[in-house]
């Protein structure tokens, strides 16, 4: 079992499964060494809009693009029950 703190706990260096903007999707991305960036999210994803664009779009990994603008999104793994939880990165942003 490794010390990451994707469960909830204590991150150290800021970021975390409770960052918001493009910390949260920076840590997403790079959480497990990105292994759970594409993992689909439990129950076939989450519908939203984008945050950029307001087009409406289903989530359907961890991290996953606007269909309509590129904008990327993300969702914790602990967080992923609810829309609301889903971070914007920005419109520049790109994934490492």
């Amino acid at each position: 079992m490794s010390n990451c703190a994707c469960g909830g706990g204590h991150h150290h260096g800021g970021g975390g499964p409770f960052a918001e903007g493009r910390d949260l999707v920076d840590f997403v991305a790079r959480a497990h060494g990105g292994g759970k960036r594409d993992q689909p999210i439990p129950g076939g994803g989450l519908k939203a809009n984008c945050q950029g664009c307001g087009a409406p779009f289903t989530l359907l990994t961890f991290v996953g693009s606007c269909p309509a603008c590129g904008g990327v999104h993300a969702v914790a793994p602990p967080r992923s029950d609810d829309a609301a939880n889903i971070q914007f990165a920005g419109a520049d942003y790109q994934l490492p």
